[in-house]
């Protein structure tokens, strides 16, 4: 009798086994076989197929493996041995201020003449049927021009512009030029400056008599920026639009957008503490309104340079207005410690000594004021991203986040983005501190910025020792890959070839710094996930993770490195559903 009982609980079980796995092949919506799979998934790299099922991925393996889970109702697509990868995600990228940047005049960081720049902005005036009286902003102007801002000023505040505002944006964000109807809604003139104390004097440029001459760097940027109108949400709607159509057709299904609580008529690099705009994030719950934010979107709210744990507590009330938004995540703060290397601003801080100055470039925070803020955060789970471009700032940014690890091991993927100058004493420290790097290595190429605007200031040592990423790496740092774009572009093909090669138009800038496709594929995958606190759902192609992959048109791993930096995306799928097609 007993006998029979567990025969019978055995064909009970078998059959409910069988009934089991029937119901989930009949859910397997989409099999892709026959292809050449990168998984960024150290435990399993390579696969030759993968099984999706609602939206996630169900099973990666061979052809033989998953093509079992087929039914009727499977779609198959043969990869003929193309190859797939992790949709790439971009661990720093102002996606929705630099579509806003696209949509508007933009010279594209090009070097014009005079006469061209001149031709150029009347046009977009005339073109754009601003009224009288209302700023005029033209974007992406190389920083060039600010070496002599006299000649700007000699055709930009007479006839027309005497009265009409026009702001000059630099193409790195950090820097402008403001005619003088500009400065003069700003309230910027020869009084304001002469009441400037000595540590906020480098904000705004002076002629030789003390008076504006209409540069502004960082905070003197925000002077002008917050007079200028917020866009409104057709606007906003417009540029995400733009914003996530581009960045799918370069294969992203994700950014870390690192200063969403910022925009046009808000503060930047000064803002106050308890300041609860909302910048940029209505444009990503419009989009995921509509159902078209397809990509993972984890927003950091910029924190005040006077920002303490109570402010935190307030920036938190930003947090929750978007915490039930779609595809949407705000991990936590990012902290502007310096500014830019770049002549004539020179506000990135240094170890030594500007050449030309004499000067060290400025702290945006005091030491004390860093490793409270970057404390408090830690505390209370905050992920902490901080821009620092000089040697100091990257060494005090990391003494911040030394006292917070020794207080507690929140395991929190903290970061330090940009790093253009780095202590080589530093080096062995991010592995350490378990702080990711996320660099722009796009930048790591010899070109007019590098040699007109920085190599005739720094010592020797220090400009061939710029983005020092294999140096980091070979000490044990986990790197993240970034665009910052709109400052470059966000094609991660280019920003890859640049990253392994080091050439640029000018020449090559320190090869020993190079990086291997391995390593910068899972700089765009797998680690900048990790650094934007998304890799327990996007990054790799692993069981249970959702379904974001694209298909590339060549052989990445055995072509030149000219051919490389030309892919081309074919297909994007973010969530299992095809979200970009170049065809």
């Amino acid at each position: 009798m007993l006998y029979r009982k567990l025969i019978f609980l055995i064909i009970i079980a078998f059959s409910a086994s069988l009934s089991t796995q029937s119901a989930i092949a009949e859910s397997i919506e989409r099999i892709l076989f026959n292809g050449r799979i990168f998984t960024a998934n150290s435990e399993q790299p390579l696969a030759q197929a993968m099984a999706i099922k609602d939206g996630y991925i169900f099973a990666v393996g061979s052809n033989e493996e998953i093509l079992t889970y087929k039914t009727a109702n499977t779609e198959l697509l043969d990869l003929q041995n193309k190859w797939v990868l992790p949709g790439l995600i971009d661990a720093h990228s102002h996606a929705i201020i630099g579509a806003l940047a696209e949509l508007s005049p933009n010279l594209q960081d090009e070097v014009v003449d005079l006469a061209t720049l001149k031709q150029r902005i009347e046009g977009w005036f005339k073109q754009s049927g601003h009224g009288s009286g209302q700023p005029f902003v033209v974007f992406g102007a190389n920083p060039a021009l600010w070496s002599d801002p006299q000649i700007l000023a000699d055709i930009f505040n007479k006839n027309r512009w005497k009265t009409q505002p026009l702001l000059l944006m630099g193409s790195d964000l950090h820097t402008a030029w403001a005619n003088g109807a500009m400065l003069h809604i700003a309230g910027i003139d020869d009084a304001y400056v002469q009441n400037l104390s000595d540590h906020q004097r480098h904000i705004i440029g002076v002629t030789s008599k003390g008076s504006p001459d209409g540069v502004l760097i960082d905070a003197g940027v925000d002077l002008v920026t917050v007079h200028l109108p917020k866009p409104d949400d057709e606007m906003l709607l417009k540029a995400g639009q733009y914003a996530v159509h581009m960045n799918n057709s370069y294969g992203i299904t994700g950014w870390m957008d690192p200063a969403a609580n910022a925009g046009p008529g808000e503060a930047l690099f000064s803002r106050k503490p308890a300041s609860l705009g909302t910048g940029i994030l209505p444009a990503y719950k419009l989009l995921a309104e509509k159902g078209q934010l397809t990509a993972h979107v984890a927003a950091l709210l910029v924190a005040s340079p006077l920002s303490d744990a109570a402010d935190l507590e307030r920036l938190d009330t930003v947090r929750q207005q978007f915490a039930a938004v779609p595809n949407l995540t705000m991990p936590g703060i990012k902290i502007f410690a310096d500014g830019v290397l770049e002549f004539p601003a020179q506000s990135a801080a240094l170890l030594g000594h500007y050449k030309n100055s004499g000067k060290q470039g400025e702290m945006l925070l005091t030491a004390e004021g860093l490793k409270n803020l970057v404390d408090a955060a830690d505390e209370k789970g905050m992920l902490v991203h901080i821009h620092a471009l000089g040697d100091r700032a990257v060494k005090q940014s990391l003494d911040a986040f030394e006292i917070a690890r020794k207080k507690r091991n929140s395991g929190i993927s903290h970061s330090i983005t940009h790093l253009q100058l780095v202590d080589p004493n530093d080096y062995p420290r991010f592995a350490a501190l378990n702080i990711m790097p996320v660099m722009q290595l796009h930048w790591a190429e010899m070109d007019n910025y590098l040699l007109d605007l920085v190599k005739p200031f720094i010592n020797e040592t220090d400009f061939w020792g710029q983005y020092p990423a294999r140096s980091l790496q070979k000490n044990g740092a986990v790197i993240a890959e970034a665009s910052d774009w709109p400052i470059s572009t966000a094609n991660p093909w280019e920003a890859m070839h640049h990253a392994m090669t080091r050439e640029g138009p000018d020449g090559g800038l320190n090869k020993a710094e190079r990086l291997d496709l391995n390593t910068m594929l899972l700089a765009y995958t797998i680690h900048a996930a990790k650094a934007a606190g998304i890799d327990d759902k996007a990054g790799s192609l692993t069981k249970g993770k959702q379904a974001d992959f694209i298909i590339v048109d060549r052989d990445i791993f055995n072509v030149s490195y000219d051919l490389f930096k030309n892919t081309k995306v074919l297909q994007t799928y973010f969530a299992g559903k095809l979200v970009y097609s170049l065809n």
